[in-house]
């Protein structure tokens, strides 16, 4: 039995069709009516080697804020189901550069759901989506995958990179911390 799950959201703000594979390999597909966060998300499959498909749409007239956290919502519902039991390497971490930017992303797979996001991230919107909007993908995740997520910059002055950094940071750390094969419960307690 594989390490995969699928995960469907609807709510009358968005529409959300997530399917991921933690052990398939690289080969996703993303499509979302929000381009700017297509180009993320796409780039945080690619650095996870996960097999990661994304249908989305949401109210992105309204404010994009309702389909980027509702996608991390879903992703860590999809991860957690795929995860299945206790045996996987539990924490990843990575210091990502892109160009200038330089950011640190570390993913404890806990139970406990929280998100560190650290102080002075550009505050420019990038392709039409304001800056305060991008912490709340990680928020969601890091809420419904049970994970402490911390997310600090290093260095970067183009907001594009910086973010983009971040994205590409947690599919790496993610691709770490879910590694199976740690042949049982990765806690000194016995339990998570």
């Amino acid at each position: 039995m594989g390490r995969m799950a699928e995960i469907q959201r609807e709510t009358r703000e968005t529409r959300i069709d997530l399917a991921v594979d933690l052990d398939a390999g690289q080969g996703s597909k993303v499509k979302t009516n929000l381009p700017i966060f297509s180009h993320f998300f796409d780039a945080l499959a690619f650095h996870s080697r996960f097999s990661l498909t994304l249908e989305a749409e949401g109210d992105v007239a309204v404010d994009p804020h309702h389909l980027v956290e509702d996608v991390g919502i879903v992703l860590g519902q999809g991860i957690r189901q795929a995860l299945g039991g206790q045996d996987f390497a539990r924490f990843g971490d990575v210091v990502q550069p892109m160009d200038e930017a330089l950011v640190l992303v570390v993913v404890d797979i806990s139970g406990r759901g929280q998100l560190y996001w650290g102080s002075g991230f550009p505050d420019r919107a990038i392709g039409g989506v304001s800056a305060e909007v991008w912490p709340e993908f990680f928020n969601g995740l890091a809420r419904n995958l049970n994970a402490t997520i911390h997310v600090r910059m290093i260095a970067g002055e183009n907001a594009h990179h910086v973010y983009e950094a971040c994205f590409k940071g947690l599919g790496r750390a993610l691709w770490q911390a879910t590694r199976s094969g740690w042949g049982g419960v990765a806690s000194t307690k016995g339990v998570l």
